[in-house]
């Protein structure tokens, strides 16, 4: 979801007009509308000089969040579905490729969970070099600073420090590079905001054919939304669940793999769990966990959940840490 700004130019009765009413009411985005009492405000808009607008524009904004909800299918549209335009992608990792069958499947959200130091950055940024290196286009959200040019030029072959001496011998990982648009977001409206850019961009098919977006990275998804879980209201429940919603409604419509990180915590008798809880357990597609030796660059990864495989499988892979 977005601030109510943002949706000005794509829906007309979110204008400046219905902005300022929100803003009155101290809703300036969609996650604000969400948790508003809804009879409240409407009450105020039929007392308002332009109460017949104000509540076509309400209309609208339900109608936002209504097409985030997951779509009814029955077994034969969910198969069909499954058989059509949702290629595997190679993570360009051996292990996780094996395990899955391939690697990350379009239309689906993967989740990478393991402490710190695991790999998860590191399956991330190989990912995205090794799609780059396809010719598509990856999105890359990082909320903790990890993207490292330098890494991907390791996986690219090169070596980066030298590419400003020479920039024809090092046109490929420049290539690479520029189909890896990254972005540093630090709380999750930023994400939203920026979710709901590249939803338009590829509605208007603004993203060029030749470089079609094939993978959307965020990493690490639990520092985003952790923040927002503190109290006893509602609120970061309702952004928790709208954020896996968006990103499920944005892999399965235009043919991406999203591919999230997500830490781990203390649980009962010291066992430690993926972060986020019950709830955002059931958002994602296929949970990997990923641990990792400190004696060697053996990454272990294992199969929490996955629609058709059982859980438990394993695998292991030579990383580069």
């Amino acid at each position: 979801m977005a601030p109510l700004k943002s949706l000005e130019i794509e829906y007309p009765l979110v204008d400046s007009n219905f902005q300022n009413f929100c803003a009155s009411h101290a809703i300036f985005s969609v996650e604000d509308f969400l948790l508003h009492d809804l009879d409240t405000l409407i009450a105020f808009a039929s007392n308002h000089p332009t109460s017949q607008r104000l509540k076509q524009g309400i209309d609208q904004l339900l109608s936002i969040i209504d097409a985030l909800r997951p779509p009814l299918l029955t077994g034969s549209q969910l198969l069909a579905d499954a058989k059509r335009n949702k290629h595997v992608l190679s993570t360009g990792c051996d292990g996780i490729d094996a395990l899955l069958g391939g690697g990350l499947r379009e239309g689906q959200l993967t989740e990478l969970v393991g402490p710190s130091s695991s790999g998860k950055t590191q399956v991330c940024l190989l990912s995205a070099a090794t799609i780059a290196r396809h010719k598509s286009s990856v999105i890359y959200l990082d909320t903790g600073n990890s993207f490292s040019p330098q890494r991907i030029a390791h996986f690219v072959g090169q070596s980066y420090d030298s590419v400003s001496h020479n920039q024809a011998d090092h046109r490929p990982l420049q290539e690479v590079l520029g189909r890896i648009i990254c972005y540093s977001v630090f709380d999750i409206y930023q994400m939203f905001d920026v979710l709901h850019r590249l939803k338009i961009n590829l509605r208007s098919e603004i993203v060029k054919s030749d470089h079609h977006v094939r993978l959307l990275i965020v990493d690490s998804i639990s520092s985003l939304i952790t923040p927002i879980l503190g109290g006893s209201g509602p609120q970061g429940h309702a952004l928790m669940i709208s954020a896996g919603f968006l990103l499920k409604k944005l892999a399965h419509e235009y043919n991406i793999a999203a591919l999230v990180t997500n830490h781990v915590v203390g649980g009962e008798d010291g066992i430690s769990k993926p972060a986020l809880g019950e709830s955002w357990k059931s958002v994602s597609h296929v949970r990997l966990l990923l641990s990792h030796d400190s004696t060697s660059n053996v990454c272990n990864i294992s199969i929490i959940k996955h629609p058709s495989m059982a859980s438990g499988r394993a695998a292991s892979s030579t990383m580069y840490f």
